[in-house]
């Protein structure tokens, strides 16, 4: 009885959210990874990140259909500390809003849910110059914490799909693993590459009997960034490429249709230092591939901009005392 009760919940789902399920959400492993810097550095980094889903994809298949739109506003906030020259702390913080609009038969549905989002902490080792000179490689561990509401309900007292939630009320692992090279022909021009993998939890109690657990969550970058002189300011352009697998949702153990793919991004980023602690950024992610699983809404673009603060350690004073 408890496996039929399973199949029909499985069935419900995957009919409310076919053709609306996302591919995107709250940017939470796509925004760590701030840089290592020496002990007792205070790195804080506040981003708007807008992302905008309006593509309806059937596996790679752009279908001709506009009638339903996503879009998620989200807060970020980064903290990091180096607690020594090597082991640093990162944190993040999100606020959330997301809206769901369907346009069908000359009339519209709109769903909104907002609040405190997921978390994720990280602990980071880095090792200089252990592929070479001007090189880096850093390797992290981090969860993500389940903050955000995963009951949510409509006006009508209806409990929204997982997707739609601020939350997850699940814990998940963080694997974190990112690369850097200096080349000696031009000592500003770096190459790094970023492994960052997700394996998810189990939300037990998803609305009230069930079980819902998103798809674990590989994301791969390349990366080439510069710096220039520009009216007594640094300015740093780079260049990226993004991969992101996601393996297929599940409700009580059975995978969920509309749910999973693989994307390839194209990420254009510029930086400019106010202050020499004190630099803003801004970055566009525009989808150059994307193979789904059945048919879902693809991310159409997403902007990220903020400012990133460092607060270095007082320098230390001599002691010309003998």
């Amino acid at each position: 009885m408890k496996k039929l009760v399973s199949i029909l919940i499985l069935l419900n789902l995957s009919l409310a959210k076919s053709q609306t399920c996302c591919s995107g959400g709250i940017p939470l492993s796509n925004n760590v990874g701030l840089s290592n810097q020496e002990k007792g550095t205070l790195q804080l980094s506040l981003n708007y990140d807008y992302n905008n889903l309006n593509t309806l994809n059937n596996g790679s298949e752009t279908l001709d259909d506009n009638s339903r739109l996503r879009i998620t506003h989200s807060v970020l906030l980064n903290v990091d500390y180096a607690i020594t020259d090597h082991l640093s702390v990162e944190g993040l913080l999100t606020w959330v809003n997301q809206r769901r609009r369907i346009s069908q038969f000359n009339s519209e549905n709109l769903d909104v849910t907002s609040g405190i989002g997921d978390a994720l902490i990280l602990a980071k080792y880095n090792f200089n110059s252990i592929l070479g000179k001007n090189s880096s490689l850093q390797l992290g561990l981090g969860a993500k914490i389940p903050l955000g509401s995963s009951t949510e309900t409509s006006d009508q007292g209806i409990t929204f799909n997982a997707d739609l939630q601020p939350g997850s009320n699940a814990w998940d692992a963080i694997y974190f693993i990112s690369t850097s090279k200096n080349l000696n022909f031009r000592p500003t021009l770096t190459i790094s590459s970023r492994l960052i993998y997700r394996a998810t939890g189990v939300n037990v109690s998803y609305l009230g009997n069930s079980s819902y657990e998103f798809g674990n969550e590989f994301q791969g970058f390349l990366s080439f960034s510069d710096q220039f002189l520009l009216f007594k300011s640094i300015i740093n352009p780079s260049l990226s490429f993004k991969y992101r697998n996601a393996q297929q949702d599940k409700v009580d153990d059975f995978n969920l249709d509309n749910t999973g793919g693989n994307w390839i991004f194209i990420i254009p980023n510029f930086s400019i230092n106010i202050t020499p602690n004190l630099a803003f950024s801004t970055r566009a992610e525009l989808p150059i591939h994307s193979y789904v699983d059945g048919t879902q809404l693809t991310p159409t673009y997403r902007i990220t901009s903020g400012f990133l603060l460092k607060i270095k350690p007082k320098p230390k004073l001599l002691n010309l005392n003998r």
